[in-house]
């Protein structure tokens, strides 16, 4: 195979499978100051495999961590060529996190082996994508996908759309800061690390605009709203929904104390599935839940119980591994890593 630097965003995204490969998203991390690598490998002249990576340095040490999230897969000529990049660009590893579900697929086989051929290759000190997501087949029509649902969560749409609570799409930026405001309030309530502000709104710029290309990643806001007693609008729920290919996904959610009694977020969950459907979507990828036996003292059992109510299928991702460059430097980032970690938990 021959592996070349690639700057045309529909092969690119003809090429890949998830918004986090995308060109588009590939713009955004630039404009957040990362370093964006994008390569494509050809067989026989024709492409058949492109890849995103990001370079993120380790500051006051002149050495950088590369990561690659969910790739369409992982071979022996994507590791020479990630090996190649990684030194070039000084990187200590590079963090991979391939697309692919479990399930004994081809795939996954083909993994498999290439660990077992790879001493360089390891489980991730410090995984950043959940191994689990719930998946939510949408092709059906709406009564039965209803009748899939827990009957609490059917129960749970229906008040709230007695209790008056309405959901509108967004465009303005107006509307982009209740979203910041309602993030703001959700990372300070429930005591969990969220990106800055900034990052959420360089990403809304770049995003809420690639509308032109069919393939091109695009973002979209919806906001539940409940109208008081006095006619003033209130959003209690934001959510930003990535529509890539023929899948919608649920990345981001905030939400406000306020009247919480209203159960606006399972409305707003309903009505991006209609959304989904009315635009060619078959699947609502909802990024991210804990695994099949749960710890109920999890401080995201809530949210994992929340997903799972609406009967989408709970699948695991191969993981997230470690390609090591430096051996030497890639046990002192676990151990400096380890202690980062320890001392922001003593913090909460």
């Amino acid at each position: 195979m021959i592996s070349k630097d690639i700057n045309d965003n529909k092969l690119q995204n003809k090429l890949i499978n998830h918004p986090l490969q995308s060109f588009e998203w590939g713009k955004f991390r630039e404009k957040t100051g990362l370093k964006v690598i994008r390569r494509c490998l050809y067989k026989n002249g024709e492409p058949i495999f492109a890849y995103q990576l990001t370079i993120h340095p380790i500051p006051r040490i002149g050495w950088n961590i590369g990561y690659l999230p969910k790739g369409n897969f992982t071979n022996q000529e994507l590791l020479e060529d990630l090996k190649i990049i990684g030194k070039r660009e000084n990187c200590i590893f590079i963090q991979i996190e391939p697309n692919i579900i479990r399930g004994k697929n081809k795939e996954e086989e083909e993994f498999e082996i290439l660990l077992k051929e790879n001493s360089k290759l390891t489980l991730s000190a410090h995984p950043l994508f959940t191994k689990f997501s719930f998946i939510l087949d949408i092709v059906p029509g709406e009564d039965e996908l209803l009748k899939k649902m827990h009957s609490k969560t059917r129960y749970n749409i229906n008040l709230s759309q007695r209790k008056g609570i309405t959901i509108t799409e967004e465009v303005s930026d107006d509307a982009f800061k209740k979203y910041l405001k309602l993030m703001d309030d959700t990372t300070t309530r429930q005591s969990f690390y969220s990106h800055t502000r900034e990052y959420h709104q360089t990403q809304w710029n770049i995003l809420k605009n690639q509308d032109k290309e069919v393939n091109a990643l695009r973002s979209h806001l919806f906001i539940a709203w409940y109208t008081d007693e006095n006619k003033n609008k209130i959003p209690l729920v934001a959510w930003i929904l990535f529509k890539f290919k023929n899948t919608l996904y649920y990345p981001y959610g905030a939400s406000s104390s306020m009247h919480r009694e209203t159960m606006a977020s399972n409305l707003i969950m309903w009505e991006a599935i209609l959304f989904g459907k009315k635009n060619g979507c078959i699947n609502f990828d909802m990024w991210g839940a804990l695994g099949p036996t749960p710890n109920t003292e999890d401080p995201w059992y809530g949210f994992h119980k929340f997903k799972e109510g609406y009967g989408g299928e709970l699948v695991e991702y191969i993981g997230s591994y470690d390609f090591i460059l430096n051996d030497i430097f890639y046990k002192l980032y676990k151990l400096v890593d380890k202690i980062r970690w320890f001392i922001l938990k003593i913090k909460k």
